[in-house]
């Protein structure tokens, strides 16, 4: 997994609350193996016509095409818990996702994919939009090390992350590598085990 320290990126804003997995990843995409290809993926049905043409979009024009922040309003990924919502924020080049309140299972399937989910209150999510949305093009700064974001116009706003979370973003550390850290004591105990129980070991 890709390590997040600080990313300083042309941020998007995004008005709508309630924005669900089925929007970021349509069901039909699913089992789409994860690559490129799910950068199209993400808000396919708003982003794009039956012929594939595209609409009219944020995400579709300069500068926000080049996002790789959004700032959201509240309940950002409500609903399924789809893991390939992440994959098309990924694979588009997205890698925070600052909003007031997120979907339980999706802000772990974010954390698990090297994507920050950062939240900050209503107020200070609704004043950022705004400063993007009048500027665009203008970037954010996320520090995860100092747990802090720093717009473009000087202001400052810090926000929480339970420890553990991170350091696995800011090592790089998936489940399983997080897992393998601990190599040399899962080795110890069943070298100890095989001692005092034998018996289990024996096919």
């Amino acid at each position: 997994m890709q390590p997040f320290t600080t990313l300083c990126a042309i941020a998007v804003p995004i008005d709508e609350p309630n924005v669900d997995t089925n929007q970021l990843c349509p069901t039909r995409f699913n089992k789409v193996p994860r690559g490129p290809a799910y950068a199209r993926v993400l808000f396919h049905d708003r982003r794009f016509h039956l012929d594939g043409s595209a609409k009219e979009h944020l995400l579709n024009v300069e500068p926000f095409s080049q996002a790789k922040i959004i700032v959201a309003d509240r309940n950002w990924g409500s609903g399924s818990s789809r893991e390939s919502a992440v994959y098309a924020l990924y694979e588009f080049g997205i890698r925070c996702v600052i909003a007031p309140s997120f979907g339980d299972i999706h802000v772990n399937n974010c954390y698990k994919n090297g994507l920050l989910p950062v939240i900050l209150s209503v107020e200070q999510c609704a004043a950022l939009r705004q400063s993007l949305r009048e500027n665009p093009g203008s970037t954010v700064t996320v520090d995860l090390e100092a747990q802090a974001v720093h717009d473009s116009w000087g202001h400052t706003y810090n926000f929480e992350i339970q420890p553990v979370r991170k350091r696995c973003l800011l090592q790089g550390l998936d489940d399983i590598a997080r897992t393998e850290q601990y190599q040399e004591l899962h080795d110890r105990f069943e070298r100890k085990d095989r001692e005092l129980r034998p018996w289990i070991y024996r096919s």
